[in-house]
């Protein structure tokens, strides 16, 4: 199979080949390989790739069978492959066992081919990590290519879906990532794609402290499902008090006539989180830096490296030092608040099905300008940062809400992707695939290709 053949398929249709005979699995690895080693020297997305097996005990009949996959370098572990974090604190350890979510990725027959970069320890939205170097934008190699879920798929082009709260596990080492804000699944080009992954993995593991139901319908089902007329509030600017571009609000205001058009009712809303936005940011920043305080003094007890400048960017160090001074009732205060937006977050799936936000209110830096405050913040400051760059996807990690990202056009000067996000009510992903599954219809962003592309490569 040529690369060129190969970006015209999804995963789904990659597994279909594979069910059909009409490729092999170790063909469709060996092509799937090449494919990331050939992009990787254009824009620096993977730290480590390697040739893949499938798991003998993989179900065969998943409709993910045989397909290639990547995992991100952070909250996942494959036994006998190296897990570094972005860190060079992390540089070297091999991991001894699998991690939940890794298990079932094998037990999908997902054939795991390589390791993804992140930003060092995940403290930020964009994936600039000294020790590998930054990510650079396929759209648009100048600007960064952000980092998480819902921002690298709306500055990529691509679908990504943050699930609820308690869906998929993130045992046995954690009982959730940073305090449950964050969450695992991917990004994909199609949304079906997305649905079969959060089928494959929505599974809790031995000893999970709670785990959210799984719905009576396949997230793949619902795909095809229309979700019926929706209440949609528009929520433009961001609760910072800032303002969203103009070139970002104009492709909001477009998708508000298609989502009208396909029978939803769209109305604005300026939306009060029950809080400050200060004090919002605060009550993230005792979260965020006192995880991730704890993590690297595991990570520096397992390595026998020293927690210093050497080992560490300037933001990490920054978020460490904040974060051993973060006592008990600091973190008391701290859920106190992530009850009260919760709660207010909740009162407006009262009257709305979806809040639509733009996934981010402005376009990528470009590469490098993100971390050049790195030595001028305390780990209050770093937060405060971040958060400016993606306040709202910030509203459903503290609530636990799903949320998703859907491509919404690109700008026009410079080439990049705009993404459009949709949160919905504690364990609702059925709704928003439902209508996600509208939009890649009356919004087709398939044939859609970057500038850095595999189908260009043969």
């Amino acid at each position: 199979m040529k690369l060129s053949e190969y970006a015209t398929y999804d995963a789904l249709a990659l597994a279909e080949l594979v069910a059909k005979k009409h490729i092999s699995v170790q063909e469709l690895s060996q092509v799937g390989k090449k494919a990331v080693d050939a992009l990787n020297s254009k824009i620096n997305a993977v730290v480590e790739s390697w040739d893949g097996e499938i798991d003998p005990h993989a179900d065969r009949d998943s409709v993910l069978y045989g397909v290639p996959f990547l995992i991100k370098d952070l909250a996942i572990t494959m036994k006998g492959k190296r897990y570094e974090l972005g860190s060079k604190l992390a540089q070297g350890m091999v991991m001894d066992a699998d991690s939940t979510l890794m298990s079932l990725y094998k037990e999908a027959g997902l054939v795991t081919l390589g390791r993804t970069t992140t930003s060092e320890f995940a403290i930020s939205t964009t994936t600039e990590a000294r020790c590998v170097g930054p990510t650079l934008n396929p759209w648009n190699p100048a600007f960064n290519a952000g980092g998480s879920i819902r921002v690298p798929a709306a500055v990529n082009g691509l679908f990504g879906l943050k699930p609820t709260r308690g869906r998929v596990s993130s045992g046995p080492l954690q009982d959730e990532v940073w305090s449950g804000l964050l969450a695992h699944l991917g990004v994909s080009r199609s949304v079906r794609d997305s649905a079969a992954l959060l089928d494959a993995i929505s599974r809790p593991g031995i000893g999970e402290p709670y785990y959210t139901a799984a719905p009576p319908q396949t997230f793949l089902s619902a795909v095809k499902k229309n979700p019926g007329a929706l209440r949609i509030g528009l929520m433009m600017d961001p609760p910072s008090g800032d303002k969203t571009e103009s070139v970002i609000a104009g492709k909001a205001i477009d998708m508000a006539s298609v989502l009208e058009s396909l029978g939803h009712q769209v109305e604005s809303l300026v939306f009060d989180c029950g809080v400050s936005w200060e004090a919002f940011v605060h009550a993230n920043a005792q979260f965020w830096n006192v995880n991730t305080a704890a993590w690297i003094d595991s990570i520096a007890a397992a390595t026998g490296r020293p927690v210093n400048e050497v080992y560490l960017e300037q933001a990490t160090l920054a978020a460490y030092a904040y974060g051993k001074k973060i006592s008990g009732i600091d973190l008391l205060g701290a859920i106190a608040v992530r009850n009260t937006v919760s709660r207010n977050l909740g009162a407006y799936f009262q009257k709305y099905d979806v809040l639509m936000t733009p996934t981010v209110p402005a376009l990528p830096m470009r590469v490098g300008e993100y971390n050049q405050i790195q030595d001028q913040v305390d780990g209050l400051g770093w937060i405060a940062h971040v958060f400016k760059q993606a306040p709202f996807a910030a509203l459903a990690n503290i609530s636990g809400s799903p949320s998703m990202s859907v491509p919404a056009g690109q700008d026009v000067a410079t080439s990049l992707p705009i993404g459009m996000m949709f949160t919905a009510a504690y364990g609702q992903e059925c709704l928003l695939f439902g209508l996600a599954g509208q939009l890649e219809q009356a919004l087709p962003w398939s044939d859609q290709h970057p500038q850095v592309w595999v189908g260009k490569l043969d």
